[in-house]
């Protein structure tokens, strides 16, 4: 009776209940994943000086490398002079032995011994352009070795290239396997770049909670004490060390509102208003603020020469070095004596290297330049200059002077024509 009932129909809306579940299945997104094996590579030389001291100390008895590390793991070097087992005596034996604790650790390793007479012919034992068929070893525990018990005949490493001045030269190159999962994440969550300088120079531009103001040349500019104090130093100083203020400044009191107002005396408006806007963006508006400037002026009254005195005075790195890279590209045989100037007045040293590089490249030439007269005229400082990239050993050997006034009074060749060269940092 009960197999009667358990045919019965019942069995129908459980059927139908089912196939409703079925119709309702949403189908999961593919995954996937990439197991990724590879060595993580180190070597390591170890110097035997005294060959015949060590020789003779005994079968089974070797002298060991510092211990050094690859992909995590502590590995030293054996070397047996007289063979690592008594059937071996006559052969020097050399182990790479695993000097921490470790399971299963698998490593590819290579031996080298140099070739001391300069012909390059090394005798090398290393398995890793066979790794693919014979795969790697594995070390079980601390002390595990890999080598050759008979690495070399004794008597013939005597005679050999290889030992020289009593001393032999070994390579190890140890390759530690490891493996990593890389998988495919399923969504990923677009970051945009940072927009706080945008949000700075809206800060700027809408002057909401201004509190100091910039007074020059009876231009004012209104802008927030604390990105001046906190982008430059100079001005952290002057507006909160109270203790080492000398001078107050005037305080503007219109509008029921009370502002610091700090003159500015030593600089232009349209400057100033670049320095300003760098405070707030962290970039000039464009290179037309840094080339804005007569063409026959000098280097130290353009645009640029001016924004890297003021990045000098008010120490703003940044835009010290957007100002080196600039007049960088302006570097000629006709311009580098001044700008070199410019360079070493304003401590802007990325700039006064380059400026020397390229003398000490283009001497002759740069000494027919009336730029050269002026800079030993007015920058007898830079006569013991050193020129950066002179080598010690080339000037030992009677090369060029490495000074500013020995390189151009010594040299020869360069461009002479006065044509801008590109200078090469």
């Amino acid at each position: 009776m009960e197999d009667d009932n358990a045919g019965g129909g019942d069995a129908s809306p459980l059927h139908a209940t089912s196939g409703a579940a079925q119709r309702d299945v949403i189908a999961a997104s593919p995954t996937s994943s990439r197991s990724v094996t590879q060595t993580v590579n180190g070597s390591h030389r170890f110097v035997i000086q005294g060959f015949s001291l060590v020789k003779g100390m005994g079968v089974g008895n070797h002298i060991a490398s510092e211990t050094f590390t690859v992909g995590g793991y502590q590995w030293a070097i054996y070397f047996y002079p007289d063979g690592k087992n008594p059937e071996d005596s006559v052969y020097v034996s050399v182990f790479i032995a695993l000097a921490s604790e470790g399971t299963n650790v698998r490593a590819l390793f290579g031996l080298t011994l140099l070739d001391q007479s300069d012909k390059g012919e090394h005798k090398v034992h290393s398995p890793f352009d066979r790794s693919l068929e014979s795969g790697s070893y594995t070390l079980n525990s601390r002390g595990s070795m890999w080598g050759y018990k008979r690495f070399f005949r004794r008597t013939a490493l005597e005679r050999s290239d290889f030992l020289k001045d009593d001393c032999l030269k070994i390579n190890c190159t140890v390759g530690v396997v490891v493996s990593t999962m890389d998988y495919a994440k399923p969504h990923s969550i677009h970051v945009p770049e940072s927009d706080i300088c945008y949000h700075f120079g809206a800060l700027l531009d809408n002057q909401d909670g201004v509190d100091v103001i910039f007074d020059v040349e009876g231009e004012k500019f209104h802008a927030h004490k604390l990105v001046f104090a906190a982008r430059s130093s100079f001005f952290r100083s002057k507006f909160f060390d109270h203790e080492s203020d000398e001078e107050k400044n005037e305080v503007d009191t219109s509008n029921n509102e009370i502002k610091e107002v700090v003159i500015i005396d030593d600089m232009e408006p349209k400057v100033f208003k670049a320095v300003l806007n760098f405070m707030y963006r962290d970039n000039l508006v464009g290179h037309d603020e840094l080339s804005a400037s007569s063409s026959d002026c000098s280097i130290f009254d353009t645009s640029a020469g001016k924004l890297l005195a003021a990045a000098d005075k008010y120490d703003l790195p940044r835009l010290r070095l957007i100002c080196e890279s600039y007049l960088c590209e302006h570097v000629s045989v006709n311009s580098v004596a001044t700008i070199l100037a410019l360079a070493d007045r304003h401590h802007a040293t990325e700039l006064k290297s380059v400026c020397l590089k390229f003398a000490a490249e283009n001497l002759a030439a740069v000494i027919r330049t009336d730029g050269f007269d002026y800079l030993k005229d007015k920058w007898p400082s830079l006569r013991s200059e050193p020129v950066a990239g002179c080598e010690d050993e080339e000037c030992s050997r009677g090369g060029k002077s490495q000074s500013v006034w020995g390189q151009l009074s010594d040299g020869d060749g360069g461009d002479t024509s006065g044509r801008r060269v590109r200078p090469r940092v």
